[in-house]
């Protein structure tokens, strides 16, 4: 009983580091994932990275093609649009509900970690890190058990898109419009925390569109 529990906690440990690495750009998509390969990488056995892979694949972060085998899912673009229109509703609702229901706790630890964010815009690796608590704990913050589950499912979709923090001044647009949308919810102001936050994912999609656009100069 005690080797399965360990089996199951490696294979969550590899499950989250491969997510991880989708999500920094190591793995990218379209690339071939093997068994071999990740038990080499991870330094662990077959048996957990197997159960690794077939969560991979049940959550659409991997996918099985004929010929070529697994390998990293490759969004097309009118999927992306979808994961982005999604964003906008629930993250959207989760401003407005944590304007309404976040603790002073949970409104303070945002502004904090919005305040960190500023020290950190050079460093992407860093930034990318506050970013996914400064979202996560917003969520938490709406206070909508129902909300949160639809939310991490969405965000494990999202991983397959690359982080935009690196790119094209994107660190220092999305630090400022972090800060309208604390001060929104600080402010106990849902609808100016729901716009803020759909502002700032649609600014986050237009964006990704533009590096996506082949450069035809």
């Amino acid at each position: 009983m005690v080797q399965i529990s360990k089996t199951r906690d490696i294979s969550h440990t590899v499950y989250e580091q491969v997510r991880e690495a989708i999500h920094d750009g190591e793995f990218k998509v379209g690339d071939r994932v093997t068994e071999v390969a990740l038990a080499e990488k991870f330094g662990v056995s077959r048996t957990p990275i197997r159960d690794a892979i077939s969560k991979l694949e049940a959550d659409g972060l991997l996918t099985n093609v004929p010929r070529r085998g697994l390998i990293v899912t490759d969004l097309s673009h009118q999927q992306i649009g979808e994961l982005y229109m999604m964003r906008e509703v629930l993250e959207g609702a989760a401003a407005r509900l944590a304007a309404l229901a976040g603790s002073d706790a949970e409104i303070s630890t945002l502004q904090g970690l919005v305040t960190t964010e500023e020290t950190a815009l050079p460093d992407p690796a860093k930034l990318s890190a506050i970013n996914k608590k400064f979202h996560r704990l917003l969520a938490l913050a709406a206070h909508n058990r129902y909300l949160l589950v639809a939310i991490e499912q969405l965000s494990i979709t999202m991983s397959l898109l690359p982080s935009l923090l690196a790119e094209g001044g994107r660190s220092q647009i999305a630090h400022d419009q972090h800060m309208l949308i604390v001060e929104a919810i600080k402010k106990r102001d849902p609808e100016a925390a729901e716009a803020a936050i759909r502002d700032h994912i649609r600014s986050s999609h237009e964006h990704r569109l533009l590096l996506m656009l082949p450069d035809d100069s």
